[in-house]
Parts: C-alpha cells; sequence; structure tokens
C-alpha cells in the first residue's frame, strides 16, 4: 500500500457523522430509495465502521421481526 492510501483510510475513520444520520442512511439503503446528492454527502460524513455496524444490526432486526411475523401468523392459525 502507498502511503496516500493509508492516509485516506485513516480519515475515514475519524469522520464525524451523527448517530442518527447513519441510522437514516441505512434505513433508506434498506428501502432502497436514496438521492445522489444524500449518497455523496453521506460518504463526505459517515464512518464506514459506524456504517457497517448499523446495517449487520439492522439486517439482524429486520431478520428477527421477519420470525415473530411469520411464528405470530403460523400461531393464529391462518396459515393452514
Amino acid at each position: 500500500m502507498t502511503r496516500g492510501v493509508m492516509m485516506d483510510d485513516d480519515k475515514a475513520h475519524h469522520r464525524k457523522g451523527s448517530l442518527l444520520q447513519t441510522v437514516q442512511a441505512v434505513a433508506w439503503s434498506f428501502f432502497g430509495v436514496r438521492r445522489s446528492a444524500d449518497y455523496a454527502r453521506d460518504v463526505q460524513k459517515l464512518n464506514p465502521v459506524h456504517v457497517v455496524i448499523a446495517g449487520v444490526l439492522g439486517a439482524l432486526v429486520f431478520v428477527g421481526l421477519l420470525v415473530l411475523l411469520v411464528g405470530w401468523v403460523v400461531g393464529s392459525g391462518v396459515a393452514r
């Protein structure tokens, strides 16, 4: 790796996007609708490590909600 690439990586980890901005960016990504201007702003502001963590947690919450929904439908007797 060159020194310039390492410096860019270091800068990415020190970005100061808020928790709310990170959660909103991940939520819009799950929904699949995002303006390019918002995406460009997120790339400049958000810490990529925080985005990955929020994405994994969002996926776990989504899967958990699906499991609860399926359990509720099967338990109610509607899915016979």
